[in-house]
């Protein structure tokens, strides 16, 4: 997944606006989403009426590139938009009028550091080359891996590569090793190029998923939000009880077939109604789900590779009054 989560790039955010997917012709907000299991999910609820019954009047504009939606958002072109965390943070520490009102998803195995066939162990990484694209959370994740196992991110080089150039390298053998996610992951399995050294799944909590939005539509409209959050809690619940039938809603969306988009759904950790009060709210930001804990250990690496100056304050962004009043009954 790095920061781009869609493997077609470049289409700008007009000609991006002009095809988009609608939920509710009758719709006032534009939620912004891309080809990401945990955001693609929102045709579920489109699909089960969620949206209509719970009264979130909101349209769906799909983007073929992951990196437009984000701009789109911080430029005020779409109102809310599904993102990754790591995402959010740079515009946010750069004073982006945006807050984090909902937690999607966590990836739990969807993005991996894959090797080739000879590579077995952290050991044999040392000296090597990994393909990624440099300051996304393809090269944090890595770096978290390369961290956790005690080899210094000094004892490898990281070449800049787009995700698919750096799948494709591998594939062809012109790298040791690339940071990927779904469907490279499988498309490399596939071609018996190789496999996965360390996934998502083994780092939980270390890419959260949301949706963030703009400060002016939330005061606008606020009980549109706390419809939202309702709306997803029964899709996630839905789901998780009829993942086969929920892979069939929404693999069209995608072009991809149902039992190949069952297999990325399997390796996004879905938030629910329990979780994202745990995600969104400050007291439980020792647990791994927390968008807290996630805001301190993600903006090291930002800081690092010069992306952002300062950890923005979780407070200053998360805002939990939509999820908290959606779990109220």
């Amino acid at each position: 997944m790095n920061i781009a989560k869609k493997l077609i790039f470049g289409m700008g955010v007009a000609a991006t606006l002009q095809c988009a997917i609608v939920s509710n012709a009758s719709a006032e907000i534009t939620l912004g989403l891309s080809n990401w299991p945990g955001w693609v999910a929102w045709y579920v609820a489109e699909h089960n009426g969620y949206l209509k019954k719970y009264h979130a009047d909101f349209k769906l504009i799909y983007f073929t590139s992951y990196e437009t939606s984000v701009e789109a958002l911080s430029a005020g072109k779409i109102d809310a938009n599904c993102q990754a965390l790591i995402d959010t943070l740079a515009p946010v520490q750069k004073g982006a009028p945006i807050k984090v009102v909902l937690t999607t998803d966590n990836s739990h195995g969807n993005d991996a550091l894959m090797v080739n066939n000879d590579i077995h162990n952290f050991e044999q990484l040392k000296g090597k080359t990994i393909a990624v694209r440099m300051d996304s959370i393809e090269q944090y994740l890595d770096q978290y891996a390369l961290e956790k196992n005690k080899i210094p991110v000094s004892d490898v080089k990281f070449v800049n590569m787009s995700t698919s150039e750096a799948a494709v390298a591998l594939m062809s053998g012109r790298v040791p090793a690339a940071g990927v996610w779904n469907p490279w992951i499988q498309r490399i399995e596939a071609r018996k190029s190789g496999h996965p050294l360390f996934t998502s799944a083994d780092a939980p909590g270390v890419i959260p998923d949301i949706v963030a939005a703009r400060e002016s539509v939330l005061k606008k409209y606020p009980q549109q939000f706390v419809n939202l959050a309702k709306a997803w809690f029964a899709t996630v619940q839905f789901i998780k009880q009829h993942p086969n039938k929920a892979a069939a809603i929404m693999a069209p969306h995608v072009d991809l077939t149902p039992k190949v988009y069952a297999a990325a759904l399997s390796g996004t950790r879905l938030f629910g109604e329990k979780l994202n009060k745990i995600a969104m709210n400050a007291e439980y930001q020792h647990k791994t789900e927390s968008l807290y804990k996630s805001t301190l250990d993600t903006s090291k690496f930002l800081i690092s590779v010069g992306a952002i100056r300062a950890t923005p304050q979780p407070n200053s962004f998360i805002d939990h009054e939509f999820v908290n009043k959606a779990s109220a009954h």
